[in-house]
This record gives structure tokens, sequence and C-alpha cells, in this order.
């Protein structure tokens, strides 16, 4: 292969409309503009989301929700999520993130374990947050939860 040989592949490069070229090519006088208005001129329509002057859409419709830009995301599980690691072990993120545990890890303020499963192991558990289900159930079970922040 070499330089001066390279082309684009076929069909991936469309030539550009030849307009007002006569009116054999079928785009010749007008264009393909029509006659007059606001879409023959140069420089005409409206903008994007305009709708001839009435109530745009996007006023219309009522604005819902808020985005707390302050607020602090973690990376959830559950207890259920914890049934089938090997009694002894250290629960942290490093290991949630590792083995694949929860969903999404990613942009996460820490891990925050919550109650809904079983632990039938002692484990000891390394996190931002504990709910008190899942504290009671993994020291129920003989294991640990250490708060790290």
């Amino acid at each position: 292969m070499r330089i001066d040989t390279l082309q684009p592949a076929e069909g991936s490069r469309v030539p550009a409309k030849r307009l007002g070229r006569g009116i054999g090519s079928g785009l010749g006088k007008t264009s393909g503009k029509g006659h007059k208005g606001q879409w023959a001129r140069s420089g005409g329509g409206v903008r994007p989301g305009f709708e001839g002057g009435q109530m745009p859409m996007h006023r219309r419709v009522p604005k819902r929700g808020f985005h707390n830009k302050w607020a602090t995301h973690y990376t959830v599980i559950n207890l259920s999520q914890l049934a089938e690691v090997p009694a002894g072990t250290v629960v942290d993120f490093e290991y949630v993130a590792e083995n694949g545990l929860a969903k999404q890890v990613k942009g996460s303020a820490g891990l925050k374990v919550l109650g809904t499963g079983d632990v039938k192991v002692a484990l000891t558990v390394k996190a931002a947050k504990f709910s008190e289900t899942a504290k009671s159930a993994i020291e129920k079970a003989g294991g640990t939860c250490e708060i790290i922040g």
C-alpha cells in the first residue's frame, strides 16, 4: 500500500449537488427552492424549535425536577451480592470494582452497603456508609463493618 494509491471507500463520498446548471439537470432555475417565500431567500428559514410564532414546546411544557450538583453519589451494593464471597474476605471499594459486584463504579464517592439479602459467612466490609439492616446482618454473621471516608 502506498500513500498515493489511497482513496475513500466506494460510496462513502457523495458529490455535491450542482444547482442552477440548466433545466436539463432538474435543479435549474429556482435550484430546488420553489418560488419565493422565506425558504427561497438567502439565509432564509427559521431556527430549530420555531413553531411559527406559537408558544414553542420547550416553553409550553412545565419544568420539573432538580439536579443537586453537590450530591454525593455512592457505589451501592446489597448483601445479596456478598453472598458468594468467601469467608474472611476484606470487601472494600477495590474488591467490588475488581470482581464486578456493582453495576457501576465510575465517578463514585465510595461504597454504600444496603441490607437486601443475607450474609452467611464472616466478612470484613469497609465502606463509606452502611444501612442499619446491612450492619446488623454482617455483625450477626460474625463479620465486621468499618466506616472509611
